[in-house]
Parts: C-alpha cells; sequence; structure tokens
C-alpha cells in the first residue's frame, strides 16, 4: 500500500522539471550534429548485420478534436480529404529510405506501431492504402512480430479493426484516459464507458491477442474516489496492459493547457497518491507492476520480459524486446539506430516541402551518440527498465547520490546502483544524476515535472 512509501517532503523536493528518458540524449539536449547523409549512412551500416532486427513507426497526427492533455504533436482537422496526400508523403519517405537502404526489406521487422495523433481518423480503405506496399515489401518475422495501433474509442470502427487484422496487427491501444465524465468534460474528451466497452468487445470479437489502455493521473478535477472509479472500470474490462501516465503540463509547447491554471490540478504527493490509489486497484485484481507506469497481467508478454529483465524503453514506450533500429515515418517521427538518433520535420509544411518539392528526407534534427553518451545511454535504460545498474567507478559515482541515499531512493551494492522500492516513484531522478546534460540551459522550460 501506498503510506508506508510516502514522504510529503520528498515529493516536494522532486516536484522539478525533468526528462521522460525515453531517449538519452533527450531530444532537447540533442547537438543536432546529424545530416540526411550522415542518418543514411547510419542505418545502412546497422542493416548490415547478419541478425539485425527493426521495427518501423509511423506516426500519423490528425486529430478531429483537440484534447487538451495531450502534449503530442498533432493536426486538428475534419477535413479527411487531408488523408490521401499524407498518405502519398509517407509512401515517398519509404521509397527514399528503400532506395538508400534496399536491407530494410530483406531483414526481419519484428515491430510496426501506428501513433498519433489519431490513427483511426484514417478510414478503413485508407489504412489499407496505407499499408499494403510495406507489406508487400517488408520480411515479416511471425514468430515476434507485433502490429499494433493507438486508437481512438470515439472514432474507431468494426471495419478499421478488421482491416488492421487482415494485416497480422495483433495489439489496439485504446486512448481511455479517465473515465469520469467531468475529468472528461475538463480535457475536451468524451467518451462514456460504454463506448470503450463495445469497442473492446468488437476487439474481442475479432480474435486480437493484446489490449492496452492509456490512462493519465493528474488530470485536471481527478479526485481519489475517480481515478479508483475509472481503475475499477478498466479492471472490469481486463486489458491485458495498461499504461498510467503522469500528465505532462507544458503550456509553453501547448498553449491550450494554459486553460489548466483555472482548474483544480494536484501536484507533488498529492498527485502521486492518485497514481497509488489506481496501482492498489490493479495490483490487487492480479496486474504486474512493470517499468515506472506499466502494468500487464502475468501471463503477458510484457509481463514475461519484465520478469526476465528483457524489458525494453524507446519513443514507442515500454516493449518486450529492443531491435536494433527503428525507423520513423511521418511528421515530426523519431528514428533511432544504436548511435544515433533523427527526427523528421515538425510541421506539415516542412515534411510536404522536403518530400514533395525537393525529394529528400524531411530530416529535422539529430543527434550522433558519443561513446560516453552510448555508455550513460545503457545505464539509463537500465534504471527506468528493471531499477538497477551497475557502474565501474561505484565510489566516484555515489558522491552523486548522497542525498539520495540518506532518503532511501537508493542503494549501492558494491558498483550496483539500486532504486529502492521507495525511489521508484523518483526514477527519472535518479537518472538525470548520471545525466550529463542534465542542467544545461537552466531557466528555459523543456521537461514536465518528474513525480
Amino acid at each position: 500500500m501506498m503510506d508506508k512509501f510516502m514522504d510529503v517532503n520528498l515529493f516536494e523536493k522532486y516536484d522539478v522539471p525533468v526528462p521522460r528518458y525515453t531517449s538519452y540524449p533527450a531530444v532537447p539536449n540533442w547537438k543536432n550534429n546529424l545530416t540526411t547523409d550522415v542518418w543514411l549512412e547510419q542505418v545502412s551500416s546497422s542493416m548490415q548485420k547478419e541478425d539485425v532486427s527493426w521495427s518501423l513507426y509511423m506516426h500519423l497526427p490528425f486529430c478531429e478534436s483537440l484534447c487538451t492533455f495531450c502534449a503530442c504533436n498533432n493536426v486538428i482537422t475534419r477535413d479527411h480529404t487531408k488523408e490521401d496526400r499524407y498518405i502519398a508523403a509517407i509512401h515517398k519517405e519509404w521509397e527514399l529510405y528503400l532506395k538508400s537502404v534496399p536491407e530494410l526489406k530483406s531483414k526481419k521487422i519484428r515491430q510496426l506501431h501506428l501513433g498519433g495523433g489519431s490513427p483511426t481518423f484514417f478510414s478503413p480503405e485508407n489504412l489499407k492504402k496505407l499499408l499494403e506496399p510495406f507489406f508487400a515489401a517488408l520480411t515479416i518475422d511471425f514468430d515476434l512480430f507485433e502490429g499494433a495501433i493507438e486508437v481512438d474509442p470515439r472514432r474507431c470502427t468494426y471495419d478499421q479493426l478488421k482491416t488492421l487484422k487482415d494485416f497480422g496487427f495483433n495489439r489496439i491501444s485504446l486512448g481511455v484516459q479517465d473515465f469520469d465524465i467531468e475529468v472528461q468534460k475538463n480535457v475536451n474528451r468524451i467518451q462514456p464507458f460504454e463506448m470503450v466497452q463495445k469497442c473492446v468487445d468488437e476487439i474481442r470479437n475479432l480474435n486480437y491477442p493484446s489490449i492496452n489502455f492509456d490512462l493519465i493521473y493528474g488530470l485536471p478535477g481527478q479526485t481519489e474516489e475517480s481515478i479508483r472509479e475509472t481503475a475499477i472500470k478498466t479492471v472490469l474490462l481486463k486489458p491485458d496492459r495498461i499504461a498510467l501516465y503522469s500528465l505532462a503540463v507544458v503550456p509553453w509547447l501547448r498553449p491550450a493547457q494554459n486553460r489548466f491554471q483555472r482548474m483544480e490540478i494536484k501536484k507533488g504527493y498529492d498527485k502521486r497518491k492518485l497514481f497509488e490509489v489506481a496501482r492498489d486497484v490493479f495490483i490487487e485484481a492480479g496486474y504486474v507492476s512493470l517499468g515506472i507506469d506499466h502494468f500487464a497481467l502475468p501471463t503477458d508478454a510484457i509481463a514475461v520480459s519484465n520478469k526476465n529483465e528483457s524489458l525494453h524503453r524507446n519513443f514507442m514506450g515500454y516493449t518486450e524486446y529492443a531491435t536494433d533500429v527503428l525507423l520513423g515515418l511521418g511528421m515530426s517521427a523519431i528514428s533511432e539506430t544504436p548511435s544515433c538518433f533523427h527526427q523528421n520535420h515538425k510541421t506539415m509544411d516542412e515534411y510536404y516541402q522536403s518530400l514533395e518539392v525537393q525529394c529528400v528526407l524531411p530530416t529535422s534534427k539529430g543527434h550522433v551518440l558519443t561513446d560516453e553518451d552510448r555508455e550513460v545511454k545503457d545505464r539509463i535504460l537500465d534504471l527506468m527498465t528493471s531499477h538497477h545498474t551497475q557502474f565501474q567507478n561505484g565510489l566516484i559515482l555515489k558522491n552523486n547520490f548522497t542525498d539520495m541515499i540518506e532518503e532511501d531512493i537508493v542503494r549501492f551494492d558494491e558498483n550496483n546502483l539500486i532504486v529502492t522500492n521507495k525511489g521508484i516513484p523518483f526514477t527519472r531522478h535518479v537518472c538525470q544524476r548520471v545525466d550529463k546534460y542534465s542542467g544545461a540551459s537552466i531557466g528555459v522550460p523543456k521537461f514536465s515535472s518528474g513525480v
């Protein structure tokens, strides 16, 4: 239960902005020392390995309405004629990659993820049109393949789900956020429980093996009672996985969040209690806690990978395993190889200009990792997935953690840094202590609060 780990003073101390560490370095700290040519060389080099595996992410940014909690890069429109042009641009980007890295066709792909925005903005016909060239070209590792899509229950049809299932998709992630109607009104996302239940029933009728719910704690108007009810309703529908994310309040990036200033939003200790209330419901129902904010049924593959300490974390969130290359297509999409990161242009105009006019990949920025970057990246990945890691020079490192050791947030076993149960809510802060870019651009808002 939560009370034995609660310390108001600690939560006040650590209620400060820190990176989410879906990458290291965090995106705002990239040196932008990557050109398109260097990026393609990095991808090509990585794909030469005999046993290479890779993942594909497509960013589909359109939404019909703005959910004010959202910090994703999206385009708000009700004009569905925009789908055709965007699909053509994605296909052009894919063709450019194949021209430079033909191995993408022959090397086994293990993950394909459609994210947004709202991917179910696209009609069933256009989802098929989008995916056909990829499935015609890809070599799929059917033993391990995960085809996943983020679904908006308000705009999801049986025909869309059937189209995806026919392509081999096997996991649906539902954007639920909260079941309380007043909280839904506060964030401009009205979707009654019955709507989500209908969507879940259709997914199960199509024999999808895995369903994930995305929930958010810290939303305006949430109370311990309301989030407990949301957790109970979630358990009633029994998704295989649950992600319980902290609300990222970043009004300098998302001006619509300025309206939150007029609403009650819990912070620090009170915000964390919302997480713990929901967590207790999930654990009581038999879910396993993994990472910093995920839960899964014990038989689910991601729970098994957590038990085996093979859990991975990247821009797609927590995944069952790592791949050598993550290729991101679409506006603002991020890609990764073992030695560098790459991001596409973040505006639609720039994205289209690169592909339609210049006929080049839409490179916006990137970062080539140093040897030190790669070492720290591995340590932070350990901490974010298994809550412990090993350093070669533990005695020097301990100097960075004197207060956290006294606070029982971390402990050392020789050169092993271990996050305690009490310290798990502060894992991102632990990671920051080994982040050499931490403290850069002090005073410039970049990240959301860490608890």
